[in-house]
């Protein structure tokens, strides 16, 4: 049985082809007499700058001179290899249906198809190669498709991101997920990264992977398809209508249409779907020069084997109970627009696999409780996005440009510099004080002020903010039972972010497979 051995630090300097040799003079014995090293975890420790480290968690086995003086080592561990049991195939007559591509509605097909059973896929966008081709035209010239966009197409929101994979979760089944991303193009190294990430150029190659494999699985794929009803007898799913004429029957659903359906969250509350407000967060991004951030994290110029540098942030407020802190964070990275409705401006963070860009922004966004929504009712939270994403759009001047000002005008300081942004479509230079509501615009001010305490030189003129960052979860949550069924409506599944039980790719594509466990047990004779 293997051994594992934490806390292996090496410098920026050092090759992985040494990891055996540090790993044998640590534990005293000779290299010939360990072997099968694995990297199972690789991080980076930037707490003592600029004396950076790269930490290694590693497998090995070891020949039997050496393995019982081992196996008394303290400061080893046995590695459990036992393997996941894999589904049960499954025959079932019953239909199946997925609304949406993204991280959820996907890797529930995929664990259904481990099941051996195959559903309808549907969704209102477009292939990722087409809908590459719809953001591209969109960030160019300001022609918006409100079906196929940035939050709507093949692979969900998540395609055009940084590809993140970062996830806390101790699900059995996160390197399930990572096995099957990595098998279907990404990168071998996401099995072990601390922080692993895809990038927005490769993802898309994954996904058109995934298509492939589920096709030649019996799944068929409705690309360009709206569900804009359902047909419920007796408190039971029949079927779903798509782009209001044709029906399709299901006896289960997967609902996994992302957190801006705005349209379908409407449908479901009158057709008396159970539905719940939720907090989120509301805010602007910030973009820095890359290699300003790189000297703040690591204490000086990024050398060639490290990471573009990222951080997280935060500040509480201890008389209003707000916090502000950084989301979504895209080292190497541009800001693009992501609206998905027609007058209002949305921005989000994208990166490429390299994280080349010589830019580094992220998301600084303040709480949003219920009680600062907009009236009552589930869709309250819905009608506050909207308001100032039309009020983004109007400062903007049109055309999906941005309103953006200077980190050091923003704050009041003296020294205001330019404003320089990678957004596009463009932006409008103007004061944000009027873009969010007052209680976000003085939290950020004070939140930001405190970062630059954490963070010598996130203060700067060389910083830009750009509005508004307003998608970062779901303001609803469609209500369901301890077997993730809809509480209202029988055969009905919620999944994933628009749900309101998800928050990024890897937590959505956990709860998708939940989901798709969930019906297969229905399924099971």
């Amino acid at each position: 049985m293997p051994f594992i051995y934490r806390n292996l630090f090496l410098t920026p300097h050092d090759t992985e082809t040494s990891l055996p040799a540090f790993l044998a003079a640590k534990l005293s014995v000779p290299l010939s007499s360990i072997n099968n090293v694995v990297i199972i975890r690789k991080g980076i420790d930037a707490r003592k700058k600029p004396e950076i480290k790269i930490v290694y968690t590693l497998s090995f086995s070891a020949d039997n001179s050496v393995q019982a003086r081992l196996g008394a080592d303290p400061s080893l561990e046995w590695q459990d290899e036992m393997a996941p049991q894999k589904p049960k195939r499954l025959q079932s007559s019953q239909r199946i249906v997925i609304v949406g591509s993204g991280p959820a509605g996907l890797f529930a097909a995929l664990r259904l198809a481990d099941y051996g059973v195959a559903a309808t896929i549907v969704e209102r966008g477009e292939p990722v190669e087409q809908r590459a081709l719809s953001v591209q035209r969109f960030w160019k010239d300001g022609t918006l498709d409100t079906e196929s966009n940035v939050q709507f197409g093949e692979g969900g929101a998540g395609t055009f991101s940084d590809g993140k994979l970062t996830c806390r979760s101790k699900e059995p089944t996160v390197p399930w997920v990572l096995d099957k991303l990595a098998n279907f193009g990404a990168q071998p190294e996401i099995r072990y990264l601390a922080k692993p990430h895809i990038g927005t150029d490769r993802l898309r190659t994954v996904i058109s992977a995934i298509r492939r494999e589920l096709q030649e699985k019996g799944f068929i794929f409705r690309f360009g398809c709206r569900m804009t009803d359902m047909n419920i007898k007796n408190g039971t799913l029949c079927a779903v209508i798509l782009n209001d004429v044709e029906e399709i029957r299901c006896n289960h659903l997967i609902l996994a249409s992302g957190h801006s359906a705005r349209d379908t969250f409407e449908m479901l509350e009158r057709l008396n779907v159970p539905l719940q407000r939720k907090p989120f967060a509301m805010g602007l991004r910030v973009e820095h020069p890359q290699e300003l951030i790189n000297t703040i994290q690591y204490g000086r110029q990024k050398q060639s084997n490290l990471p573009a540098a990222d951080y997280a942030i935060a500040w509480n407020s201890s008389s209003s109970g707000r916090s502000a802190y950084s989301f979504c964070m895209c080292p190497g990275g541009v800001v693009v627009a992501g609206a998905s409705e027609k007058g209002g401006v949305v921005t989000n963070g994208m990166s490429g696999q390299m994280r080349n860009s010589p830019y580094a922004n992220s998301a600084l966004v303040v709480n949003v409780r219920e009680d600062d929504f907009d009236g009552a009712g589930p869709l309250a939270g819905v009608r506050l996005q909207r308001k100032w994403e039309q009020r983004a759009f109007e400062l903007g001047g049109g055309g999906y440009r941005a309103p953006a000002q200077n980190l050091l005008g923003f704050l009041g300081v003296p020294g205001k510099g330019s404003v320089k942004t990678s957004y596009r479509p463009g932006i409008c230079e103007t004061e944000l004080d009027t873009v969010l509501p007052t209680f976000i615009i003085n939290t950020l001010r004070e939140g930001i002020t405190d970062f630059g305490r954490k963070l010598r030189g996130f203060v700067t003129a060389e910083a830009t903010l750009i509005g508004i960052e307003s998608r970062t979860s779901s303001p609803v949550r469609i209500l369901r039972d301890s077997s993730l069924e809809s509480v209202g409506i029988k055969g009905l599944y919620p999944a994933g972010e628009g749900a309101g039980y998800a928050g990024g790719i890897m937590s959505a594509a956990l709860d998708g497979i939940k989901v798709a466990d969930s019906i297969a047990g229905r399924l099971r004779p």
